[in-house]
């Protein structure tokens, strides 16, 4: 029978495996290294299977905590104490915290700084939409991340990201910075910006994206 350190151990690297993706890029912004972000975006396909193990384990491990033990009919003291590894309470901590990083990709943006426009247009002439297509990102925790980087640069009016769609659209001063310079500031983070669209502002609204 697998004993409750194996289980819950399993249990931890397997809930761990699912959000590397995930927290990867918050890592690396704090650290100061983003071309790191996208380290691990390689398991991103195999995240559903990594919650189904984390969740069939650690269910497992509980069943077998809180199932009835069988007694042993014995007259003899047994001074050995228990073990807090293999205490309920050890197991409630895992649980806690495996939930805690699965559910990390919903919280994820509050570890990034909150980007605001500073730029300031000098001609509205001036004033391009790109749209850039980005390979790597596999979260919310990567969209801010590009973000990020992308809103350092001067001349920056706003940027909208989205790992689903896999693309990041900036709205720009091309006065002030070029689409090679958003380009560099993308593949910065580790993520690949593949290919730019440039979009026609003179049909677009210049208080929309």
């Amino acid at each position: 029978m697998v004993t409750d350190g194996k289980l819950i151990g399993t249990g931890l690297l397997t809930a761990i495996a699912a959000s590397l993706c995930c927290i990867t890029p918050v890592l690396a912004l704090i650290a100061g290294t983003s071309g790191l972000a996208s380290t691990f975006s390689w398991l991103e396909p195999f995240r559903p299977y990594f919650i189904g193990l984390t969740i069939l384990v650690l269910a497992f491990a509980w069943y077998q905590k809180l199932k009835p033990q069988k007694k042993i009919d014995c007259n003899c003291e047994t001074t050995e104490k228990s073990n807090f590894m293999k205490t309920k309470s050890f197991l409630g901590i895992i649980t806690v915290m495996a939930a805690l990083l699965l559910s990390f990709p919903l919280y994820a943006h509050i570890f990034f700084p909150k980007t605001e426009s500073k730029a300031i247009i000098t001609q509205t002439s001036k004033i391009q939409k790109v749209e850039f297509t980005i390979k790597g990102m596999t979260c919310s925790g990567c969209e801010h991340h590009v973000k990020t980087e992308v809103s350092k640069l001067k001349g920056i009016v706003e940027v909208v990201v989205s790992y689903e769609k896999g693309n990041a659209i900036v709205k720009f001063d091309n006065k002030q910075t070029s689409i090679i310079e958003i380009e560099k500031a993308i593949n910065s983070t580790g993520y690949k910006s593949l290919k730019s669209k440039i979009i026609s502002l003179w049909k677009l609204n210049y208080n929309q994206l």
